[in-house]
């Protein structure tokens, strides 16, 4: 049975299910998807934390690609293997002082983690 079909077309509005759903898909394809323009890669102002950044990332090429529109449309998803997301990229991020987005849906809300704390999520057991 192909995981192609059981990969929901688009995110939903529950900010732990696409959580969950992110850290099963990152480990199982060992790729993080970002996005990235002429001026770097995308980062949004913080809801929850004042004068905090966050990173967005997603599971999926295709949930990266859906918030292509508008304000955004001169981003394109690319995407970032597991071992340089976990050793290059949330060490970086930490050290920003900055929050990551894990699969933020199309209104661009969703969880805000600390770097380290989804760096232990995602180097621990595969089964969550």
């Amino acid at each position: 049975m192909s995981t192609e079909n059981t990969i929901p077309a688009t995110l939903g509005d529950n900010e732990d299910a696409n959580y969950e759903l992110f850290l099963t898909q990152v480990q199982q394809t060992g790729l993080v998807w970002g996005l990235y323009g002429e001026d770097g890669w995308a980062i949004c102002p913080s809801i929850e934390y004042e004068d905090t950044e966050v990173f967005p990332f997603w599971s999926d090429q295709r949930y990266a690609a859906a918030l292509c529109t508008d304000e955004w449309d001169n981003y394109e998803p690319r995407s970032i293997t597991l071992e340089d997301f976990l050793t290059e990229w949330l060490p970086g991020i930490h050290e920003d002082n900055a929050m990551v987005g894990p699969n933020w849906d199309i209104e661009m809300t969703g969880l805000e983690i600390e770097p380290a704390d989804l760096a232990a999520e995602l180097s621990g057991p595969t089964e969550h």
